[in-house]
């Protein structure tokens, strides 16, 4: 009870309040505000809005500058509308506007090139809205699946090499990608006059920063309302999570008789070797954060990168070989086990988490974790309390994580 009251206290007040109150900006336009994204600026105008990426590998550079202009925006001229390919009429851009890729919204029909953005536009209620997909074979959607099935969705290809001809007939309003640093660009997709919607937000320095890019994808599909509501509840459930560890670590009833502010915190391993590197996150990437507000103790807190940190195995068994618990993802088509682990390396039965069998495994083959986390890290979070702080009353049932027999 006491964590689904104080999610709805944070619910209400996000809901009256969420992006805050607009502000005017130096050429007239008003500014929409952002709590937690830094890479996203929205400024509206009088028939458009301008949304302005921030670069995320060059320091004050722009990566991208999008007008999103209304297909029914009103015609100044008089001149006739444009037909588009769902057959309804677009009216045709004014001139005057600021310079950046012209998108007409909402989009209708999409190309979508990653498995994360299939699955934010059905939180959305938008599958209608996907005409084609890239790395299908990725894609877990069940919409996705079903739809190209039955010829409703086409399956354009392999994302780094698209089958371009498949993307041209289909007559798409945008094709929404992911930009990756030094990259080199995106190749014949430059060139066929279709615009590139380049998904930034998993360059964000938050888990809430990135989650908020949803209001984003809300103007382009003409659901801004729905998308406001969505982060308002991510937000409020994240904030309330957060609320619900720090009230129980000032909790003078412990189940160990030191004081609150001296109680030790549980200290998490996690991922493990791939090839001949164990990849551990940096203190400042979206999961190092959220281990920061499940109060976790985290043997890399304090590094100050985002990215993960290539480590050998050696290095890892020094700084976490004492760890209480121990996180990792994998992929399979059955659960994990203990012996699988000691199967892949001998090594892991030096780790106390192992030994004394706290060891908590995410099949993401078999999970929705990469689909949801990005746009839902309050569920994701829910997760680790509930691994983290096993004495926390009414959190669901672990969605992502289970522990390895």
């Amino acid at each position: 009870m006491r964590l689904g009251l104080i999610s709805a206290l944070f619910l209400a007040v996000l809901l009256s309040s969420c992006g805050g109150r607009q502000t005017a900006s130096a050429d007239g336009g008003d500014t929409v505000p952002f709590r937690y994204a830094q890479l996203l600026q929205l400024v509206r105008y009088d028939g458009y809005t301008v949304a302005t990426i921030r670069h995320p590998w060059r320091q004050d550079a722009v990566l991208h500058r999008y007008v999103l202009v209304p297909a029914a925006a009103p015609v100044p001229d008089g001149s006739p509308a444009a037909p588009v390919p769902d057959g309804s009429s677009a009216a045709p851009v004014p001139e005057g506007f600021p310079e950046g890729t012209v998108i007409r919204t909402p989009l209708r029909r999409s190309v979508v090139f990653t498995t994360v953005h299939c699955s934010l536009l059905s939180m959305l209620h938008r599958e209608a809205s996907v005409a084609g997909v890239a790395d299908l074979k990725y894609i877990k959607a069940p919409y996705v699946q079903e739809g190209v099935s039955a010829g409703r969705i086409v399956d354009c290809g392999d994302g780094m090499s698209p089958v371009i001809e498949k993307i041209i007939d289909l007559h798409p309003d945008a094709l929404l990608l992911s930009p990756f640093e030094n990259s080199g660009g995106y190749g014949q997709l430059e060139e066929i006059d279709i615009p590139i919607v380049e998904c930034a937000e998993y360059m964000e320095p938050s888990p809430l920063g990135r989650a908020e890019w949803v209001r984003f994808y809300g103007l382009l599909y003409g659901c801004e309302h729905e998308a406001d509501s969505l982060f308002a509840l991510v937000d409020s459930s994240y904030q309330a999570l957060r609320h619900t560890v720090m009230s129980e670590s000032r909790n003078p009833v412990m189940s160990e008789s030191r004081h609150p502010d001296t109680a030790p915190k549980t200290s998490v391993l996690v991922d493990k070797v791939t090839g001949s590197v164990w990849y551990v996150p940096g203190g400042r990437s979206t999961i190092g954060q959220m281990l920061s507000d499940a109060g976790a103790r985290y043997p890399w807190a304090a590094d100050d990168r985002s990215g993960s940190i290539a480590l050998p195995f050696e290095t890892v068994l020094e700084r976490a070989g004492d760890c209480d618990v121990w996180l990792l993802r994998y992929s399979g088509q059955q659960p994990l086990t203990r012996q699988q682990l000691l199967s892949e390396h001998r090594g892991y039965n030096q780790f106390r988490s192992f030994r004394e069998g706290r060891v908590y495994g995410c099949n993401v083959e078999q999970s929705m974790f990469y689909e949801d986390s990005p746009f839902r890290p309050d569920l994701l979070l829910s997760d680790f309390i509930k691994i983290l702080h096993p004495d926390i009353p009414d959190l669901p049932a672990l969605r992502y994580y289970h522990k390895v027999e």
